[in-house]
C-alpha cells in the first residue's frame, strides 16, 4: 500500500454525492487503516452549485467534464444519473483508473455489458454500490446463512417500499423517464433488493432460473416546475411506479420481490425475509442495528441486536447498543473499496455482480411485456 494519497474524482454532487463525501470525511477518524485519500475533483455541470458544493464537501478542484477529471484522479467515482453511468465508467476503466459506480449498473442490459466487458479487461478495481451489503445486520445474517444455521433455504421475500410518489402532482424528475433511468421502482428500489437477496444466499441457493414480473404506472405525467415553483409543463412519465415478481431458483428454492414509490406511509422500508428448513431470518432497513432470528425448536422469533464489537464494522464505532444508521453503510462501503483499490485487489459487489442483477431486472421487464414466465439470461 502506498503512502501517497489517493486522488478521488467524484462526478455528482447532490443525493449520493453527499452521501459519499461524508463517508470519506469520517473514514480517518473511525477506520484509520484506510488507505489516505484527498477528496480532488468533484464533477458537475452547474459550475456555480457546483463549487459550493466542492467548498462544503472538501474537494480541491471541480470540472465540468467528466473527461478532464478522469486525467487528473487516482479513483473515479461515478454518481450521476443513470444514462451516464456507461461512457464515464468505461473511460476510465479504459484508462487504468479504479471506478466505483452507483446503481443500477446501466439503464439498459446491453450498457451493463458494456461496463462489465470494460471492468473484464481492467486491471483495476471496479464496483458497484449497493451500499446495503455493508449493514453489519446483514453481515451477521449472511454468516449464519453459510453456517447451515437455518437449514436449506426454500423461499425469500424482498420488498422496498417508499412513497414519494403518492401525490399525482408531485414533480417530475429524471428518475420518471425511461431514457435517463432505464426503469423506475424495478431498477431503482428492486436492485437493491435483488443484490441484497443473492448476497445473504451465496452459494446457499444458486442463481435465479426464470421470473414471472408486473409493472405499473399510476401516473402517466406529471408537472414540470420552474425556477419560482409554478408548473411550466406536463410532462410524461415513461417508467413503471410499482413492479412485483415471482422468482424460481436454480435450486428449486422460491422468491416473490416487490418494489414501489406509491405505498403511502412507508418512508424507505425495505425489508427482507429468508425462510429454510430449520429455521428463518428477517431483516428491515427500518430497524437496521436489529436481526430477527427464528432457530430450529422455539416457537418465536428472537430479535438480535447487531452493536456488539465482535459484529461486522461494529469495533469501529461505539459501544454495544450505540446503534449505526444509513449513512455508516457508506462509511464501509468507502472503506471497502478504497482498500480494494490501495491493494489492488478485486472488490466486491463487482461490476459482473452488478451485471447479474440487471439481468434478472431485464427478465422481469421482458416477462411483463410478453405476458409469461421468462428466463434469467
Amino acid at each position: 500500500m502506498t503512502d501517497t494519497p489517493l486522488k478521488v474524482g467524484v462526478l455528482g454532487y447532490r443525493f449520493m454525492g453527499k452521501a459519499h463525501a461524508n463517508a470519506m470525511a469520517r473514514l480517518p477518524m473511525f477506520f484509520p487503516d484506510a488507505p489516505a485519500i484527498e477528496r480532488h475533483t468533484l464533477v458537475g455541470r452547474d459550475e456555480e452549485a457546483l463549487a459550493t458544493a466542492a467548498d462544503r464537501f472538501g474537494f480541491s478542484h471541480t470540472a465540468t467534464d467528466w473527461a478532464d477529471a478522469i486525467e487528473d484522479v487516482d479513483v473515479f467515482y461515478n454518481l450521476g444519473p443513470n444514462h451516464v453511468h456507461v461512457e464515464p465508467s468505461v473511460a476510465a476503466l479504459e484508462a487504468g483508473v479504479p471506478v466505483l459506480c452507483e446503481k443500477p449498473l446501466a439503464p439498459t442490459l446491453a450498457g451493463a455489458e458494456r461496463m462489465r466487458d470494460a471492468a473484464a479487461a481492467a486491471d483495476v478495481p471496479a464496483g458497484c454500490a449497493f451500499n446495503y451489503r455493508f449493514v453489519p445486520a446483514i453481515r451477521y445474517a449472511r454468516g449464519l446463512i453459510a453456517d447451515g444455521e437455518i437449514g436449506e433455504i426454500r423461499q425469500v421475500r424482498g420488498r422496498y417500499l417508499q412513497d414519494w410518489l403518492v401525490d399525482p402532482e408531485a414533480p417530475w424528475a429524471w428518475r420518471m423517464d425511461e431514457e435517463l433511468a432505464g426503469s423506475g421502482a424495478l431498477g431503482d428500489l428492486g436492485a437493491h433488493t435483488i443484490d441484497l437477496a443473492g448476497f445473504l444466499l451465496g452459494d446457499a441457493v444458486g442463481g435465479i432460473d426464470r421470473v414471472s414480473g408486473h409493472l405499473t404506472t399510476f401516473v402517466d405525467e406529471r408537472p414540470v416546475l420552474g425556477d419560482d415553483g409554478d408548473i411550466e409543463e406536463y410532462r410524461d412519465v415513461t417508467v413503471d411506479d410499482a413492479f412485483s415478481a415471482q422468482v424460481a431458483y436454480e435450486s428449486g428454492a422460491t422468491g416473490t420481490f416487490e418494489a414501489s414509490r406509491f405505498a403511502t406511509g412507508h418512508k424507505n422500508d425495505h425489508t427482507i425475509h429468508v425462510h429454510g428448513s430449520k429455521g428463518s431470518l428477517k431483516f428491515s432497513l427500518e430497524r437496521l442495528n436489529e436481526l430477527e432470528v427464528l432457530h430450529e425448536g422455539t416457537r418465536g422469533y428472537e430479535t438480535v441486536l447487531v452493536t456488539d464489537e465482535t459484529d461486522p464494522y461494529v469495533d469501529h464505532w461505539w459501544p454495544p447498543g450505540h446503534v449505526l444508521g444509513w449513512e455508516h453503510t457508506f462509511v464501509h462501503e468507502n472503506y471497502e473499496f478504497l482498500s480494494s483499490v490501495a491493494e489492488g485487489e478485486e472488490f466486491s459487489p463487482s461490476f459482473e455482480e452488478a451485471y447479474r442483477v440487471q439481468c434478472v431486472l431485464d427478465a422481469i421487464e421482458r416477462s411483463d411485456e410478453q405476458g409469461e414466465w421468462a428466463s434469467v439470461e
